[in-house]
């Protein structure tokens, strides 16, 4: 599309419908570049925000992110099919010599309206008079390899490889890998997820320009206040050699006094030889010596006022340039402390990045650990259940042998004294067996001893058979 964009308005369609939304922070840049240079930033942004109010085709939402309504008028459908059949700029002119359809009174009519067609956002216009599409032919090498990273995740709001990314930026401009990774890495709004998967967070880059724009603005505010107090110690600065002008002018009137006073004094000298010669004359000359002691006196006072006043002005200097020294420590110290804190927040956000990634490592370990633990509590539990399985085999076969005892005591009974005695034997040796039996149930009942037993029962033999 030969030809360059007319006006702000075409150069924020062209700008929108390639990045879908940007605020005006975002768009200033990019206008600032193409036109307006003469322009501060500042009036750059006013200008670019009046654009966007003044035009129905642009709206913005809840984010403060302005947006490009393709869907434009429907009066200037006609048109739009037109150019999009030719796929070349046309002036309206042409438009309405171009056969049967410039002869229409309805078409002339809505093409007519150029109004129309500046507010409508499928249009914009060159230089040379030409309507053309927004569609065609974006120029993307113009644009910042940040906003293109952008676009190309939000077209796949689930996720981009670094491999991806470039290959659909690098269709846009001619790129890198590390390039686009010293990007992705940059700005914390890219978040890294398994397997190598980067996406985009609105949100967290909203806060991210909100905390830069604070920051910016503290530093203008801080830079601001060296130049006051720059400009303030520059006009110290005047006055103290002003000052120090005065002092020396100061200096010389005193010394010239001083020359005076010696001069003075070596004529009063001259005077009092000449009183000692003419002793006659004393009396006429005593009111003129007298005068010119007074007259020496108050000179001398002058001088003394004139010496304490250049010792003052002295100290004020020297005061003054102590302060100076002080000043200038004070600020290489705010520069170097600054420095390190914007050292200690790349330090505190990689830590942040590895907490993350330490974080994941420890959920993953605990899931594998609690699958763990639960296939040990089935296995014991199923242990528990074998075990009580066993003790009650053992208590049957207890009980099968106490039958049988009952059964060999009715047979004893039946014989004589010597099976009485016998008898009696074995009566003792049932209550024995009962308290070995009793004995048995209670160390049963304890779980480290039905383990053992079952233990015991695994390795010792058959069930049932002593050990």
């Amino acid at each position: 599309m030969e030809g360059k964009l007319y006006s702000l308005t075409d150069v924020l369609k062209k700008t929108l419908f390639f990045f879908d939304s940007l605020t005006v922070a975002e768009l200033t840049p990019y206008v600032h570049k193409r036109m307006m240079r003469d322009f501060t930033s500042s009036q750059v942004e006013e200008k670019v925000v009046l654009c966007l109010r003044q035009h129905p085709c642009f709206f913005v939402d809840n984010r403060n992110a302005w947006h490009l309504d393709l869907e434009g008028n429907r009066e200037n459908d006609a048109f739009y099919s037109l150019l999009l059949k030719r796929q070349k700029p046309m002036s309206l002119k042409e438009l309405k010599g171009a056969g049967s359809w410039g002869k229409s009174k309805k078409n002339r009519r809505l093409v007519a309206e150029e109004a129309s067609l500046i507010s409508d956002g499928r249009f914009i216009q060159l230089d040379n008079g030409y309507w053309g599409l927004t569609e065609w032919e974006v120029e993307a090498g113009q644009y910042a390899l940040k906003h293109l990273v952008i676009k190309a995740l939000k077209t796949h709001p689930q996720g981009l490889s670094l491999q991806q990314i470039y290959e659909m930026v690098n269709a846009w401009r001619p790129t890198t890998l590390s390039a686009i990774e010293g990007v992705l890495r940059k700005f914390p709004y890219f978040e890294l997820l398994g397997e190598g998967v980067w996406t985009y967070n609105p949100s967290v880059q909203s806060a991210y320009e909100a905390l830069t724009k604070r920051y910016l603005a503290a530093l203008n505010g801080q830079k601001a206040r060296w130049h006051r107090d720059r400009e303030r110690w520059r006009k110290k600065i005047s006055t103290l050699e002003q000052q120090l002008q005065e002092i020396n002018a100061a200096y010389r009137e005193a010394a010239a006094a001083l020359a005076q006073r010696a001069e003075e004094v070596s004529q009063h000298e001259y005077l009092v030889t000449q009183m000692a010669e003419k002793d006659l004359l004393l009396s006429l000359r005593k009111k003129e010596i007298l005068r010119y002691r007074e007259h020496i006196t108050r000179l001398e006072a002058k001088a003394n006022s004139i010496l304490h006043q250049c010792r003052l002005w002295v100290k004020r200097a020297r005061d003054s340039e102590q302060e100076i020294a002080q000043l200038r420590q004070a600020l290489a110290k705010n520069q170097a402390s600054l420095e390190t804190m914007f050292t200690k927040l790349q330090q505190y956000k990689e830590r942040d990045r590895e907490n993350k990634n330490k974080l994941a490592e420890l959920k993953e370990q605990h899931a594998t650990r609690v699958a763990e633990l639960q296939t040990e509590i089935v296995e014991l539990r199923q242990k528990l259940e074998r075990m009580q399985e066993l003790a009650l085999q053992e208590e049957r076969q207890l009980r099968e042998e106490i039958s049988v005892l009952s059964n060999d005591l009715k047979e004893a009974l039946e014989k004589g004294e010597e099976a009485q005695r016998s008898l009696r034997f074995t009566q003792k040796e049932l209550q024995r067996c009962q308290e070995q039996y009793r004995r048995l149930q209670g160390s049963l009942k304890n779980p480290l001893v039905r383990l053992a037993i079952r233990f015991c029962s695994w390795f010792g033999g058959p069930t049932g058979q002593p050990i």
